[in-house]
C-alpha cells in the first residue's frame, strides 16, 4: 500500500484523523466491547437455559440462538450504524470505524463487520481479529476487509487545515486544465505539505514537492507551463479543486433553493390566500 493512501480527505477540506488507529487501541476497544456486548448475552444465555417456559428443548435453543444473533450482530450494528462507527469501547478509546475512502459506514458495513465479528471476536475471544489486525496494513480485522472499512483515531485530531492559495502565474493555466479525481489520501497528504513546509528541513521539503508533483502530472492535462516550481503545482491542482468543487456546491444549492421556492407558489398564478 502507497503510504500517501493511508490518509482521507472529507469534502470540508478537514482532516479527519492522523491514520489508522494502533492493534493496541483497537485491542483494547475490543476488550470493552466483549464485556458490553458478551456480559448481557451470557446472562440471557443462562437464564433461559434454566428457564422453565421454554420447556421444549428444541423452542429452548431457537430462542437461545436467536437472542445471541440479535445480541451479538443486530445490536452492535444497530449502535454503530446510528452513532457513525462508534461503539462504547471505540469511544472510550478515541476510535471510529470509517469505510476506506473515509466516509461514514451505513447499515450494510455495519452488519457485515458484526456478522464477520462473532465468529473472528466472541468465539475466538478476539485471538484471530488480533492476528490478522497485527498483519494487516491498516490493523484490519477479517469483518473490515469483507465490509471495506477500518478504524481511525479521531480524539484531539481533528482540525481545519489552511485555505491553498492560487500561484498567480498559474492560475489561467489551472482555469483551462482537465484535472482528474485525486485520490482522497494523496490530496490530503499534498495538503498536510503545504501547510507544514515552511517548517520542514529544505533537502527534505525539495525531495517531497518533487515527488508529490510528478505525482499530480499524472492526473492534469495539459502539463503546466515549463520551469513551473513543483511545490507551485501541487498548490494550483488543489486550488483549483476547490474552487470548481465549491462551485458545484453552490449551483447544487441555488437548484435546491429555486426548488424549493417553486414548490411553495401555488400553480397558474393563483394567489395564495392569507389566514
Amino acid at each position: 500500500m502507497d503510504p500517501m493512501d493511508d490518509e482521507i480527505l472529507t469534502g470540508e477540506g478537514v482532516a479527519l484523523s492522523t491514520g489508522a488507529a494502533a492493534v493496541t487501541n483497537r485491542m483494547l476497544s475490543g476488550v470493552i466491547d466483549l464485556l458490553v456486548y458478551g456480559v448481557p448475552t451470557l446472562m440471557l444465555t443462562l437464564w433461559m437455559a434454566g428457564a422453565t417456559l421454554l420447556a421444549n428443548a428444541a423452542i429452548q435453543r431457537a430462542v437461545m440462538i436467536g437472542t445471541v444473533a440479535i445480541m451479538l450482530i443486530v445490536v452492535p450494528a444497530v449502535v454503530e450504524t446510528f452513532t457513525r462507527g462508534r461503539s462504547v469501547g471505540r469511544l472510550a478509546c478515541g476510535l471510529r470505524v470509517v469505510r476506506d475512502d473515509g466516509g461514514p459506514i451505513s447499515f450494510r458495513h455495519a452488519f457485515a463487520r458484526s456478522l464477520t465479528g462473532l465468529v473472528e471476536v466472541f468465539l475466538t475471544l478476539g485471538v484471530l481479529a488480533i492476528t490478522v489486525s497485527v498483519l494487516s496494513a491498516r490493523a484490519k480485522r477479517l469483518g473490515d476487509m469483507l465490509a471495506g472499512t477500518y478504524a481511525m483515531r479521531v480524539r484531539g485530531s481533528t482540525r481545519a487545515l489552511p485555505p491553498v492559495q492560487m500561484p498567480p502565474h498559474l492560475a489561467a493555466w489551472a482555469r483551462n486544465a482537465d484535472i482528474a479525481r485525486l485520490p482522497d489520501g494523496f490530496a490530503l497528504t499534498c495538503r498536510m505539505f503545504l501547510a507544514r513546509a515552511a517548517t520542514l528541513h529544505p533537502g527534505s521539503r525539495a525531495r517531497l514537492a518533487t515527488e508529490l508533483s510528478g505525482r499530480m502530472s499524472d492526473y492534469v492535462s495539459p502539463p503546466p507551463p515549463a520551469h513551473t516550481h513543483p511545490e507551485d503545482l501541487v498548490a494550483a491542482v488543489l486550488a483549483e479543486r476547490g474552487r470548481r468543487e465549491h462551485g458545484i456546491e453552490e449551483r447544487r444549492r441555488a437548484r435546491a433553493d429555486a426548488e424549493a421556492t417553486r414548490l411553495d407558489v401555488l400553480p397558474y398564478g393563483v394567489p395564495d390566500v392569507v389566514n
